[in-house]
């Protein structure tokens, strides 16, 4: 194939910190067949992990914000004389908003329409859900090239939201859940949704990492039971429901240690206190402890006697859902979205009714119980994992939809 036939594909990240999304991305980018794809890469925010990127790719930083919206909505929240006001509330959201639109949005926009152009762009795949990639899917539609959109959580929302599903020629969906949520939220066409599993470099995953360095580096004994929930620090992933377990299990498993592992994104370090002071009030400091951002996350969950994931909102498919399974190690998830997709209770996990602290502590407390289970299902989860999460398989599925839509 000729070098001028290669097409130029640019990936637009704009999630809220450095999680599962951005990690499949750089999977994919450094999966593609260079002698037809070549990769340009734009993320609305740096930083160590993410410089790491122009290893890879053309890799291009544009800001996404300039001032910081969700703050200012907080504090108008908090500000109780102005809902005393009719009206008052309504028009600083309303001017908070122009703001961004002003501030966040047209800046990023006009940045991101020059890289396209300048790179002479032939499709733009938007990382993220439609709505915080507009800007991307306004730049296909100037610039007249396809434009695909990677979806990883649900529907509900404004009629802003419903417009921008209305902008990408196709979608890539991480499960069967989500496409069926797209269907039926914001009335998606079956045929403009791909179901592609995220991919993970199974062969790059060093099975026999050392969980003891990683034990022994956050104060875990050899003898503790140690439990694990993986995920950014974000009240949607279940830490709090996590701590409410913790509690109720505190007099049941002896050396019990409850392990939050992840960092917290800068419009999350609120919350981050917030769980802090739950673990003073509760008692909770000798058995729940935080890790921040881990590099290596082999070490992680061989250092861990059972992983959790808590999202109390339906997950499309948690990359600790996948990681963990291809890990052979026992796993907890809830039984909604994409965890209830991919694990089969009692056979490659255990599930818990979301929402329910009780539930959860109860299938931890199985696992605690019963080693041999946790033997077991961590085997068929290993074996499911390898025929189900390839990079290459993933790969391949998306370049074929990147031809589907190319001229």
């Amino acid at each position: 194939m000729s070098k001028k036939t290669i097409k130029n594909i640019l990936y637009v990240e704009n999630g809220i910190g450095y999680g599962g999304a951005i990690i499949c991305l750089r999977h994919l980018v450094r999966h593609l067949d260079r002698s037809r794809f070549n990769p340009v890469v734009v993320t609305g925010r740096t930083g160590t992990h993410y410089q790491e990127i122009a290893q890879e790719a053309d890799w291009h930083f544009i800001a996404d914000r300039h001032i910081d919206v969700i703050a200012l909505r907080n504090r108008l929240a908090q500000a109780g004389w102005i809902k005393r006001i009719p009206g008052l509330s309504t028009l600083f959201n309303q001017l908070v908003a122009r703001a961004d639109d002003a501030f966040n949005f047209l800046p990023f926009f006009l940045r991101l329409l020059w890289t396209a152009w300048r790179c002479k762009v032939d499709l733009i795949h938007a990382n993220n859900e439609p709505l915080c990639n507009r800007a991307a899917l306004l730049v296909g539609k100037l610039l007249r090239i396809p434009t695909v959109c990677h979806v990883r959580g649900d529907q509900n929302g404004s009629r802003l939201m419903r417009w921008a599903f209305s902008l990408p020629d196709h979608f890539i969906s991480v499960s069967h859940w989500v496409a069926k949520s797209m269907q039926a939220n914001a009335q998606v066409p079956v045929d403009k949704i791909s179901v592609i599993y995220d991919g993970i470099a199974l062969e790059k995953l060093d099975l026999n990492a050392d969980g003891y360095e990683f034990r022994k580096q956050h104060d875990i004994a050899p003898d503790a039971f140690a439990v694990g929930l993986v995920g950014l620090l974000i009240p949607w992933k279940g830490q709090e429901l996590f701590l409410d377990a913790a509690k109720l299990l505190s007099n049941k498993i002896p050396g019990l240690k409850m392990i939050i592992v992840g960092g917290t994104p800068d419009d999350c370090v609120a919350y981050e206190a917030k769980l802090r002071q739950q673990i003073i009030d509760e008692q909770l400091q000798d058995i729940v402890s935080f890790t921040g951002h881990v590099a290596k996350m082999e070490t992680v969950y061989n250092g861990l006697d059972v992983v959790v994931s808590a999202s109390i909102s339906p997950e499309p498919l948690g990359t600790v859902v996948i990681e963990s399974m291809a890990m052979g190690r026992p796993l907890i998830g809830p039984d909604h979205g994409g965890a209830a997709e991919m694990m089969a209770h009692n056979q490659t996990g255990l599930l818990f009714t979301p929402k329910d602290a009780v539930a959860l502590a109860n299938q931890i407390e199985r696992f605690y119980q019963k080693p041999e289970l946790r033997t077991r299902v961590g085997q068929n989860a290993r074996d499911h994992a390898l025929a189900t999460f390839s990079i290459e398989t993933h790969t391949n599925k998306i370049q074929a939809l990147y031809d589907s839509l190319l001229p």
